[in-house]
């Protein structure tokens, strides 16, 4: 009888049956392209090895194919002087920084903070789920030993497991889809030279995935219309909370506008009102004024859409029709608006262009109608920059003769001073189109 349940018991051993595909073939780098900088990649039995070498930048052997949703499972043993990490998702573009690496890293630290299986945003936003609240995670990492990931990014939700035990969840939509990338991290001219990271085991599964993922016990940290911990000890703060109309009012009002603006779902709309200026809800501002600042804030477009962020904005000028006065960052649809094709400076109101007076690079990286863009906007001792998705384009000195030249030459040369005030507000245009932001975030420098 011993013997038949002893058979019956391992008969039953549950196996894994998940249609895995291997990402490595264990002879060769085939399907992997090096990128970043030039530390030294090799199979050696049947894994990859990684091998760090002075003065070069953070190096990353990438795979060829792009991925959005998937589960992959891989396995790595790291030296414990040594920092490392898996991109997912992850991107490089001449027009950002040079073509440099960017995208979701899940951590490999084998020093005493233990945050291995943390997500880091490599290249841009730094970290956003670090594991200082997870001792069960920072304990599961083996030193000088072989360990095991399992990352899950299906939709806007990645989860990352370490030796089995739950160690990240975030909610976070930046970017849905780029490579899978095995960094050997920079280390500078002072450390010794041929410090090694192996990989092996690596294998994805991107079809029937709601079947094979796993729920993660832990509480995810969603990033919509909050803080990443980079951005707190950088001194950002939220300028819109997702859910209220708090610190802002409309351009000519006490209060924010009863109609013509939507919140919902943490996303702020301007509605549809046939195209119209200041006609429906009308421009809102916030109710505190900004002189030296960095301003974050992602807007999404429709087909034909306008709308635009302003700064340095007066209030007290302007009390007729028309939008509120001050320096605009264009929001437009640049292939279907008439606007792109006007303007007294060629181009000058075409998408993150200083409207009506400077054009933006023509070669700027915008995501396509109803994806989100990311601009920014840097203000600091007159010296004011343009960007649009991590690439700046465009530049110029305020109040210098060089931008009163543009201003007598343009639209605004009847308002005397014209985007000179020391300090002003930020104003989200209602130009009669549907046009969405979200994360609106603002570091003051005064």
């Amino acid at each position: 009888m011993v013997a038949v349940f002893l058979f019956v018991g391992c008969n039953e051993e549950k196996k894994d049956d998940t249609p895995w595909v291997s990402l490595f073939d264990g002879q060769t780098l085939n399907g992997w392209t090096q990128k970043g900088g030039v530390a030294k990649y090799m199979v050696r039995d049947e894994t990859i090895v990684g091998t760090t070498v002075n003065n070069t930048p953070n190096s990353f052997m990438t795979s060829d194919k792009m991925y959005g949703d998937f589960i992959l499972e891989l396995e790595y043993k790291v030296d414990s002087s040594m920092n490392s990490g898996i991109q997912i998702r992850s991107n490089s573009f001449p027009h950002y920084r040079d073509g440099r690496v960017h995208g979701y890293q899940i951590e490999i630290d084998p020093s005493e903070r233990a945050w291995s299986a943390g997500i880091y945003d490599e290249g841009r936003r730094g970290w956003l789920n670090p594991l200082d609240n997870n001792p069960e995670a920072q304990k599961a990492f083996k030193q000088n030993d072989w360990n095991h990931y399992r990352i899950e990014a299906i939709g806007d939700t990645l989860k990352t497991w370490i030796n089995g035990v739950p160690a990240a969840h975030l909610i976070d939509d930046k970017t849905a889809s780029g490579f899978i990338g095995l960094q050997v991290h920079g280390i500078g001219k002072d450390k010794t030279p041929g410090t090694e990271i192996i990989w092996r085991n690596i294998n994805i599964l991107t079809d029937n995935l709601s079947k094979y993922s796993k729920k993660s016990p832990l509480a995810p940290i969603v990033t919509k219309n909050n803080l990443t911990v980079s951005e707190k000890k950088d001194g950002f703060k939220m300028l819109w909370d997702g859910k209220t109309t708090d610190g802002w009012r409309g351009a000519r009002l006490d209060e924010f506008p009863e109609k013509g603006w939507k919140i919902e779902d943490g996303v702020l709309t301007v509605l549809s009102s046939g195209g119209e200026e200041s006609a429906a809800g009308g421009d809102i501002v916030t109710k505190n004024l900004y002189g030296n600042f960095e301003l974050m804030v992602d807007f999404k477009l429709t087909e034909g859409a306008n709308s635009g962020i302003k700064y340095y904005v007066d209030t007290d000028i302007n009390k007729g029709p028309g939008s509120s006065i001050g320096l605009e960052y264009q929001i437009l649809d640049d292939a279907r608006h008439p606007d792109a094709k006007l303007g007294n400076h060629d181009g000058s109101r075409t998408v993150a262009s200083l409207y009506d007076l400077i054009q933006a690079d023509p070669s700027k990286p915008i995501n396509p109608i109803g994806e989100w863009n990311t601009a920014r906007i840097v203000a600091k001792d007159n010296h004011i920059e343009h960007w649009l998705n991590g690439a700046k384009v465009l530049e110029y000195e305020r109040k210098s003769d060089a931008y009163r030249k543009l201003v007598a030459e343009s639209k605004y040369k009847k308002w005397p001073n014209f985007g000179e005030v020391d300090k002003g507000h930020i104003l989200l245009q209602d130009h009669g189109d549907d046009v969405s932001y979200k994360n609106i975030k603002i570091k003051t420098m005064d």
